[in-house]
């Protein structure tokens, strides 16, 4: 993986850096479910340790250049410990799901160390059911959810017998020396040289192609303009967008992608406009609930999309843009819901939005960065949407890893200031999890929305099957409470 020492961080990883506050934790990572029992620790252990050559970045910590001269960059951390990055816990009994959850929700309560590399991972023991899991979280500066589903198939092989043996590498991981202030500044300069001649040959290109040129210029100045339009059009305030603690809450849905499936086919939209629909449904029974009136009332999901291509397969860092996706929770019809989705989100698509957050990332990669921290505030604001939706796609066939099958994957998001819950979805194996990560004091009803989502579901399958609903979803894991603030 092109993964060196050295690195510069593009400046939308940078812009989780400066996103990160006392209460607002810039990290996400994932509940992993397992059939059977654990393996030693020490095997485990052994099994990363054989397969971090495959992500030089696990071993590598930030450094800033002096007087911030520049963003940060990555480089080899001399005193790494695989010990300190893999814990070892075993729930009390009788390790019920619900205990499960409640320790995912303090482990994502923790900010992670930034003198360190920026992971951490657990092995748990103690599951009801012949069980054990894993709990993972990376800082977002280091991956995004598309590469997270990459970096997963690392630890995990697609049969019982691992199929991936580690790199042939007769030699130790030998770090580099740490850098002199000296040396950042000129990786620096080097990263800052590079961004520029790309953005010149761009240009020269342009030269020879004005026409072209012209249309596309054309295309990025209108996105732009979108996304400035679209900022003049405040999310409406909600109990969702509060101040903020540091502590979390944590709660998982399990349903089957084949229902997504079948209400898209029978409705109309894609699986993406079924989710929004469905998440539109349980937050309008949780606001009736909260006595929010919702009439004319319309939420604005951040919904990040994925722009990596084939050429960034296998490689770490974010290559993401996002969209404002419609919560029309005034709309109380399902398939009326589903269709105003659809017609919504077809509009963003064909809209240069996408065109316009590329131009800007593009602009930001010569900003210095006390003008980059004010820009990733700007994209976090609550004048710009009411909570986090994030959509991954995973792999549809079976996972081990030590020969124990990977049953269930929960997703966790992260909440950016002023925002109390976010949501966050993974397929795999035929399953569709939701992961809802809440703030501790300001969502202790968290649960209400998870069963909202079974239900919303409920409705749309009803109506897609024209009679009777039959049970759409399996058991949801019951919510848990992350740790109390002292």
């Amino acid at each position: 993986m092109p993964q060196q020492h050295l690195d510069r961080l593009t400046s939308t990883d940078a812009s989780f850096l400066h996103q990160e506050g006392e209460a607002s934790h810039m990290h996400i990572g994932a509940v992993l479910l397992f059939d059977g029992p654990p393996p030693e620790f020490d095997v485990y252990l052994d099994h990363v340790r054989g397969r971090l050559a495959l992500v030089p970045r696990y071993r590598q910590k930030l450094a800033t250049p002096p007087l911030q001269a520049g963003r940060p960059l990555w480089v080899d951390d001399p005193s790494f410990n695989l010990e300190y990055h893999i814990r070892h816990a075993a729930l009390p009994a009788p390790g019920t799901e619900r205990q499960l959850f409640s320790l995912a929700a303090r482990i994502a309560s923790q900010q992670l160390d930034r003198s360190k590399p920026l992971w951490e991972s657990w092995l748990i023991e103690g599951i009801e059911g012949d069980r054990f899991g894993l709990i993972f979280k990376t800082h977002h500066s280091l991956v995004d959810g598309i590469a997270g589903v990459d970096l997963a198939t690392v630890l995990l092989d697609p049969s019982r017998a691992p199929t991936r043996a580690p790199p042939t590498d007769p030699e130790p991981w030998r770090p580099e020396p740490e850098p002199s202030p000296v040396e950042l500044v000129a990786a620096g300069v080097r990263g800052l040289v590079s961004t520029t001649a790309g953005l010149a040959t761009m240009a020269l290109a342009a030269a020879f192609q004005p026409t072209s040129a012209l249309v596309k210029l054309k295309d990025a100045a209108e996105g732009v303009g979108e996304i400035v339009w679209a900022g003049l059009n405040p999310a409406p305030e909600t109990p969702l967008n509060v101040e903020i603690g540091p502590h979390r809450r944590y709660t998982a849905v399990r349903q089957r992608l084949a229902d997504y499936k079948e209400v898209k086919n029978a409705l109309g939209g894609t699986v993406n406009d079924v989710i929004l629909t469905v998440v539109s449904g349980a937050l309008a029974r949780w606001l009736r609930s909260r006595g929010v009136r919702t009439e004319g009332l319309e939420l604005r999901a951040l919904v990040p999309v994925s722009v990596r291509t084939h050429d960034h397969h296998g490689s770490l860092g974010n290559r993401l843009t996002v969209m404002r996706g419609p919560l029309p929770v005034y709309i109380d019809d399902p398939v009326a819901r589903l269709r105003y989705v659809k017609r919504e989100m077809d509009g963003l698509k064909e809209s240069k939005q996408a065109i316009g957050a590329a131009t800007l990332t593009a602009v930001n990669e010569l900003a210095p960065p006390t003008i980059l921290a004010q820009a990733s505030r700007l994209n976090f604001s609550t004048r710009l949407f009411n909570l986090l939706v994030t959509n991954i796609p995973g792999p549809q066939a079976p996972l081990y890893v030590l020969g124990r099958e990977l049953r269930d994957v929960f997703p966790i998001a992260f909440l950016p200031s002023n925002h109390a819950l976010s949501i966050a979805i993974m397929s795999y194996n035929g399953a569709i999890d939701y992961g809802l990560l809440g703030d501790y004091d300001a969502l202790s009803d968290i649960d209400s929305i998870a069963e909202g989502v079974d239900a919303s579901l409920r409705e749309l399958l009803l109506a897609a099957r024209g009679g009777p609903p039959t049970v759409p979803t399996r058991k949801r894991p019951r919510q848990t409470k992350g740790r109390p603030r002292s």
